[in-house]
């Protein structure tokens, strides 16, 4: 089977007119009305609204988890409706790294296991997959904690667990569903940190939040109501969480 090709010069998120139904045509209910959104290679962008907003539903087909009804969706310039099960599997494996509120972490497995999970599906080799997640892990700061399972760490480390675990793949678009949600406020901040340091690295995040502090981290926010893109801001000052030193020099 062939590979979609990709066009590199392309955005890496690009939506438009998208609809998401749900239902018989007779009694559908319709979460997002045409919604049309771009987001460019290294940008850090917010998605806002309230409950029912169609927030969760935009992630979801962004995330490659549900396909939408009508409408146009290129991740890094792959036209995603074109993908069999197979090809969208493969794509969301190798394009997306997703970063949960509950962290999502299998507590019999230690950090490193937890972070190569996405590789063991994409089948990579044991010993290739360890040696790139321990390299994220020294990245992030977690390189002393490798033997560690998930009951043995605070909240905050294990969302950065989750975070490297999103980034083991060098995915193209690195996507945070209420990221913070479970943390203190303290450790919260500490987590946007780590995000605008990564994204200082040229990592592409889109955030899912109905955290207006949260939001103002980022460079964009678009704020969705009733399934419709009602507001789109340029953060001008973007919120200054405390500094995180990444060690690049892991990666090397």
């Amino acid at each position: 089977m062939s590979e979609p090709a990709v066009l590199h010069n392309a955005a890496v998120l690009d939506i438009r007119d998208l609809v998401k139904s749900y239902g018989m045509a007779t009694g559908a209910v319709i979460a997002l009305k045409g919604v049309s959104l771009k987001v460019m290679r290294g940008e850090f962008v917010s998605i806002m609204g309230q409950s029912g907003s169609g927030k969760s539903t935009l992630l979801h087909v962004l995330g490659c988890l549900h396909r939408s009804t009508s409408g146009s969706y290129k991740l890094d310039g792959v036209e995603v409706s074109s993908l069999n099960d197979e090809q969208l599997s493969r794509l969301r494996n190798q394009k997306i790294g997703f970063v949960f509120q509950k962290f999502n972490l299998l507590p019999q497995e230690n950090i490193v296991e937890n972070v190569a999970l996405p590789l063991v599906y994409a089948g990579v080799p044991r010993e290739e997959r360890n040696e790139a997640a321990k390299r994220v892990l020294d990245l992030i700061g977690l390189g002393n904690r490798l033997e560690h399972r998930p009951s043995e760490l605070s909240g905050g480390q294990s969302q950065r667990v989750a975070i490297a675990r999103a980034l083991v793949t060098e995915p193209a678009l690195v996507l945070a569903d209420e990221p913070t949600g479970n943390l203190d406020s303290r450790t919260g901040e500490e987590i946007m940190g780590l995000f605008q340091a990564l994204h200082a690295t040229g990592r592409t995040i889109v955030q899912v939040t109905h955290d207006r502090e949260k939001a103002e981290y980022s460079q964009r926010i678009i704020l969705l109501k009733d399934g419709e893109i009602n507001q789109v801001e340029t953060v001008r000052n973007p919120r200054r969480a405390p500094e995180v030193k990444l060690n690049v020099e892991a990666l090397a």
